[in-house]
């Protein structure tokens, strides 16, 4: 299992503007962004205790979470993601799912899932089978992500948080999310090995300092 290193400061508008004027002058815009940005749609699940959501506000180190990600409303680009954190290192894994699987997921059907030749589904199967996971809540938000090759360092800013309450009618373009208030905008940076210096002295704001901030925690403060 590859870790990396993952770190997150809540900033401000103005540190967004300047961040992304000094990350835009050394690292180079994520291959999958549209005019430096795209568009994150995210289906949450958790059991009926909401584990996942007490272990993240009780600041446990070591937990688990599976979510289905749809990327610019793109139904042909949906991934199935299990992130896996232990302290400040994190693992993703992810694999693509076709626009039947994801609804069929979220709508609680789930005895293709058995069959499945992919590892990550029949995983996420026996977790829904063991500890009763269901969809719980969708998040979305706008990502503008830079990478940088040495380090294999990503660094991205997330903002324009929103949430669509009760409704986990993920593939419905037409399903209403609203702001979630207060919402601040997220840097995260991401690197394996190690960071290079040119990028940690690009993301110093001064005064800021890491945070535990977590858009489905957020999202789920309003179901």
């Amino acid at each position: 299992m590859q870790f990396r290193h993952e770190v997150k400061h809540e900033i401000s508008n103005l540190d967004k503007l300047i961040l992304r004027q000094r990350l835009s002058t050394v690292m180079t815009p994520d291959s999958h962004a549209k005019n430096g940005h795209y568009e994150i749609r995210s289906l949450y699940f958790d059991n009926p205790d909401d584990k996942a959501l007490r272990e993240k506000l009780d600041g446990v180190s070591i937990r688990e979470k599976y979510r289905i990600r749809l990327y610019n409303n793109d139904p042909d680009i949906l991934h199935l993601e299990r992130k896996f954190k232990c302290g400040g290192l994190g693992n993703k894994e992810s694999t693509p799912l076709t626009p039947n699987q994801a609804q069929s997921i979220a709508n609680g059907d789930i005895r293709w899932m058995a069959a499945s030749a992919d590892e990550i589904v029949r995983r996420f199967y026996t977790r829904i089978c063991s500890d009763r996971l269901a969809a719980k809540v969708i998040v979305d938000y706008t990502r503008e992500p830079f990478v940088f090759g040495p380090g294999n360092v990503r660094v991205t800013l997330d903002y324009n948080i929103r949430t669509a309450l009760r409704c986990t009618d993920f593939l419905n373009p037409h399903c209403t999310t609203i702001p979630v208030p207060d919402s601040p905008c997220i840097l995260e940076v991401k690197w394996d090995n190690f960071l290079p210096d040119v990028i940690r002295d690009i993301v110093q704001l001064g005064d800021r300092h890491s945070t535990a901030y977590s858009k489905y925690a957020a999202c789920r403060m309003y179901d």
